[in-house]
């Protein structure tokens, strides 16, 4: 069942509906979590979901059971869960598969759908896997690494000119003629997307931290979906959300720090983060609610930091784009302000590739590109 989080209205898993006509956003609920399964793909969490989904219909390319590691970066220990080993690069690839899954499950042959760069090609990837054509809708700024994939996935590639939320209307318009498969607003997604915690938790149960990127948020919305299941299933899980955002677009951040229960409205400038530039969450209130739920917080980065952390990342041999190298420059602010302790079991999130944005890695860096290193 799926339900609105603003109105209440009720509606069954396979209507063709991406938002309550209310304009609240939709949660799923009613289904039951269960222990994982043998099975070695995200979908050993999710086996809850069938027959609202049907079996027959899945699609899926061997995400999830990405590695965590533990590293030393800058002088400081942390885990870290490498979410960006994937079959498109990125995250995306676990809410992909059960949308894309959903999608064949309701019989859709085309869609239409808007992102920054790592959804579209995860949604290209995943529909060309599922027999399913899409439409995807990107902004002009989008890193080329990005827009190459989907295309090379067959994917139908739209440049739009302006912000982010330009690009959103465009493909909400557009989807009148199809299905707007909008990532940010499919519960399924997200359902999809909170399997990253759950095989966290498994690996490292005694998890008191998790630092995060966010722009639509939902990395930290689908871990605390993750918590819900495991309190339903009996286990005792405690951890705080610690969210990131470029100081350049951090609706979020200022809320919070405003004691707002809604996204500040901000005047967003340009951030190599390109991925977490989202001035206008959809599901914004949502996220405020659930880093505050953890007794977690927010914390702002700039660009210097942020291409700082990028570098370190490369030398302790993780190559990621800035959207990735975000949640490490915030997770190194977070322990020199006395947030997070060292000795506390804490698992940073990396997102995204950086074959995904390497020419605008490479840019940065161009006057060092002919010298040993970065440094």
């Amino acid at each position: 069942m799926l339900h609105c989080i603003q109105c209440g209205a009720r509606f069954g898993e396979r209507e063709l509906i991406w938002r309550c006509p209310c304009g609240g956003t939709l949660q799923l609920s009613g289904y039951n979590p269960r222990p994982a399964s043998s099975q070695c793909s995200p979908w050993r969490y999710l086996n809850g979901f069938f027959p609202a989904l049907e079996r027959d219909a899945l699609v899926t390319m061997g995400e999830g059971n990405t590695p965590l590691i533990e590293r030393s970066i800058a002088g400081h220990k942390a885990w870290f869960k490498l979410d960006y080993l994937m079959p498109s690069g990125s995250y995306k690839d676990r809410g992909m598969s059960v949308l894309a899954t959903w999608l064949r499950t309701v019989g859709l042959t085309k869609v239409v759908e808007d992102s920054s760069g790592n959804a579209g090609a995860s949604l290209a990837a995943y529909c060309a896997a599922g027999g399913i054509a899409c439409d995807v809708y990107v902004p002009s700024y989008t890193s080329a690494g990005k827009c190459v994939q989907i295309a090379a996935y067959g994917g139908n590639l739209v440049r739009i000119p302006g912000s982010r939320e330009k690009t959103t209307q465009a493909a909400m318009e557009a989807g009148r003629q199809s299905f707007y498969a909008s990532h940010n607003w499919s519960p399924w997604f997200l359902h999809g997307v909170k399997t990253w915690f759950l095989e966290v938790h498994e690996h490292l149960p005694d998890v008191k931290n998790i630092v995060v990127p966010v722009g639509q948020g939902s990395i930290a919305l689908g871990a605390w979906l993750a918590m819900e299941d495991l309190r339903h299933m009996g286990v005792d899980v405690s951890v705080r959300i610690l969210g990131v955002q470029p100081e350049a677009c951090a609706p979020l951040a200022r809320a919070f720090e405003e004691k707002k229960h809604l996204p500040a409205t901000i005047e967003k400038r340009e951030t190599a983060a390109e991925g977490i530039a989202s001035s206008e969450p959809v599901r914004g209130a949502e996220v405020l609610e659930t880093v505050r739920s953890s007794k977690g917080t927010f914390v702002t980065v700039n660009e210097e930091e942020l291409w700082e952390a990028l570098n370190e990342l490369g030398k302790a041999g993780l190559f990621l784009e800035p959207t990735s190298a975000a949640a490490v420059a915030g997770w190194k602010k977070l322990l020199k302000a006395g947030e997070l302790l060292e000795e506390e079991e804490t698992v940073v999130f990396l997102s995204g590739s950086g074959l995904k944005a390497s020419d605008k890695i490479a840019a940065h860096f161009e006057p060092k590109l002919h010298t040993s290193n970065f440094a």
